[in-house]
């Protein structure tokens, strides 16, 4: 392989969620949220469907996020280590309901914000640029309860008064921002993307896209309201991404493949190019969906684009229209025909490292703004030693792979600033709730049931990443010596 030189200055790091990473759910003055109450086991994907009315913890179960890795006690630690692998950026998110517990609060929790000051402030003082997503995967619950969530106009109004009070607070701290994670996961996981528990006998689809207006409109707001803070700020959307390919060259399946890639691109056409696209015109008259939109939506959402354009890569997805190829697989929850040229990770994911560069030059000739790619990692079952090393070639494997292919798309011409990988200390698993589904660089003692103390230690692919960006991403071969502790 020829030698890699990625762009000066380069953002390489980490990226992990508060919901996911934190614990603490209830310290801090923070409130209830849509992720405190999605339990592990059967009931799990019920509650993220929107298809089971929990709006508090029900009894017996048990909920992941209460503790997580507890980052909220132990960050210090953490970005110690993620500055030890040399991290220029650390992608991370907010959780809402620690700065307003409630969603509609008066005035902002101070506990809260302090907490974020000190993260940020650790962060900075490690020279790791903080990149920070506003709402992931979060909404207080109190908002649902009180408001339907997102379905309801007036969440963007609490929306706005969030994002502003972080700009604000945090501005000269915190110059990138992105408004919703994986905004396009409404349409799949209602309750986890906007807070939606859907009433009997109502028209989801109406509700669904209603909630994605709201959403984007709310994102539209926070653009301007940042750049009238400090134009200098950053404000980037966030796409779960990846190609989908036809099965075969008939036409029809080309179109199903053009189709389902639109259900996503869809989100970020508005963010970024500012206006609904004639074939979401199409699609809503046909399926009866009106929206309510106010007066003046649509010039708000034509004046406040996106800086740029982040999204997560794990998989590609194939698609047919011939009812007898029926083998699927899952893949980030877009469900996929089996690729019989590609291999699968051990929860069915494709590993497709030229899927990873079809999709950024995809991105990029379709919105012509700077990348940032927030999310790419395999999630794998680590069996560590007695010191708790361990030997993760596989992950170092499929990294190498995809970095060499993100360097593909820089040639190609893709503006890309910067490569955040998913989960570089182990997290909680946002769509299965599991800690034996690890995607870190550092292993964490912890198991699916909540048992562990939590130690961490790093893993072969801790060195392995620390050489990648001290190298600028020149050398992704795997290291010859690794540290165990």
């Amino acid at each position: 392989m020829d030698t890699m030189s990625f762009p000066k200055g380069f953002l390489w790091g980490g990226a992990i969620a508060a919901n996911q990473a934190e614990g603490a759910y209830a310290e801090g003055g923070k409130g209830l949220t849509t992720v405190d109450l999605l339990p592990t086991g059967k009931k799990r994907f019920d509650v993220m469907f929107g298809e089971l009315p929990s709006l508090e913890p029900m009894p017996g179960e048990f909920y992941p996020s209460h503790e997580a890795i507890d980052f909220y006690h132990r960050y210090k630690e953490d970005i110690a280590l993620f500055a030890e692998m040399g991290f220029k950026a650390l992608r991370l998110s907010i959780a809402w309901s620690r700065i307003f517990p409630n969603g509609d609060d008066v005035e902002p929790n101070e506990e809260g914000l302090q907490f974020y000051d000190d993260v940020f402030d650790e962060l900075l003082k490690h020279g790791i640029e903080p990149v920070v997503t506003i709402a992931h995967f979060d909404v207080p619950v109190n908002l649902i309860k009180k408001y339907g969530s997102w379905r309801n106009r007036r969440v963007v109004d609490f929306f706005e008064t969030y994002a502003t009070t972080l700009f604000t607070r945090y501005n000269g701290k915190v110059k990138y921002w992105m408004t919703f994670n994986e905004i396009n996961m409404l349409l799949h996981l209602p309750f986890i993307g906007a807070g939606i528990v859907f009433e009997d006998g109502e028209d989801k689809q109406q509700v669904k896209y209603q909630a994605a207006h709201h959403q984007l409109v709310a994102s539209a707001k926070a653009v301007k309201a940042a750049h009238e803070i400090n134009p200098d700020l950053q404000v980037g959307c966030m796409l779960a991404a990846g190609q989908t390919y036809a099965y075969s060259c008939n036409p029809n399946d080309v179109l199903d493949a053009m189709d389902k890639d639109r259900e996503s691109f869809f989100f970020i056409d508005v963010q970024s190019r500012g206006e609904y696209p004639g074939y979401a015109k199409r699609y809503l008259e046909e399926q009866g969906i009106t929206l309510q939109i106010e007066e003046g939506d649509l010039e708000l959402l034509k004046e406040h684009t996106v800086d740029y354009i982040g999204f997560s890569y794990y998989a590609s997805r194939t698609t047919s229209t011939d009812p007898e190829i029926n083998q699927s697989t899952e893949g980030n929850i877009f469900s996929s025909l089996e690729n019989p040229f590609l291999e699968k990770s051990e929860w069915g994911w494709t590993i497709d490292p030229t899927g990873f560069r079809i999709t950024a030059n995809q991105l990029y000739d379709r919105y012509q703004k700077p990348l940032f790619v927030v999310e790419n990692g395999l999630g794998a079952v680590d069996t560590p030693d007695a010191t708790g090393y361990v030997e993760d070639d596989y992950r170092i494997d499929y990294m190498a792979k995809h970095i060499e292919q993100m360097h593909e798309a820089i040639k190609d011409g893709v503006d890309i600033i910067g490569y955040t990988s998913w989960g570089p200390i182990d997290l909680v698993s946002a769509s299965t709730g599991e800690m034996k589904k690890r995607y870190g660089f550092i292993y964490i003692d912890k198991d699916n049931e909540g048992n562990g103390t939590l130690k961490n230690s790093k893993k072969k692919s801790f060195d392995w990443y620390k050489q990648v960006i001290a190298t600028n991403g020149a050398d992704v071969s795997t290291p010859v010596q690794t540290t165990k502790s």
